[in-house]
């Protein structure tokens, strides 16, 4: 006998106020690393849109109703680009963010919901970042353009760079997870 196949239903997506957020103690992520929360406003600015939603769950009063606010569990680090943007009178308080809002009585807790969006992130494959930064400079940005509009060195972006010198086959046998030298 087949199983049957279990339905998936994917959160609503919603543009909420921001004055109606607050941020989540159950974020996971405790320690800053990577991208400073200066250089990811720069850059939410830079765009004039957030790239990734915010995820989100309804506050609610003891009886179970909504209160119209929503902690943010995942996303800290976009909200406080986002706060720090409001701060510096870049953003309105009222501005309309981009949420996923999930059920407030789900069976998932909002430290899973945040560990997961943690965990599964991978970073860009440098010879990933080598074919954008490719693709920028065919279209006349310069080296320093490029790191300032992705906030890395000069340094990462003449270094991807250099991967256009490498064999073609090369690269797509390193692309590929190869280990072995192509033929």
């Amino acid at each position: 006998m087949a199983k049957a196949v279990q339905k998936i239903n994917l959160s609503p997506s919603r543009d909420i106020p921001f004055n109606k957020l607050v941020l989540s103690q159950s974020n996971v992520r405790r320690i800053k690393a990577g991208i400073s929360i200066e250089d990811l406003a720069e850059d939410i600015a830079h765009r004039e849109k957030l790239l990734q939603s915010l995820y989100v769950l309804p506050i609610l009063e003891a009886d179970g109703q909504e209160t119209g606010m929503f902690e943010v569990p995942a996303g800290g680090r976009r909200y406080r680009a986002l706060e720090l943007l409001i701060k510096q009178k870049r953003l309105a308080k009222t501005a309309p963010i981009p949420c996923i809002v999930a059920d407030a009585g789900g069976e998932i807790s909002a430290e899973e919901d945040s560990l997961a969006e943690n965990v599964h992130r991978v970073a860009l494959h440098p010879l990933d970042q080598f074919r954008a930064f490719q693709t920028l400079r065919e279209q006349r940005k310069s080296e320093e353009e490029i790191a300032a509009i992705f906030f890395v060195s000069v340094g990462v972006v003449k270094q991807r760079l250099r991967l256009a010198a490498v064999s073609p086959r090369l690269r797509a046998a390193r692309s590929r997870g190869s280990k072995r030298r192509p033929d």
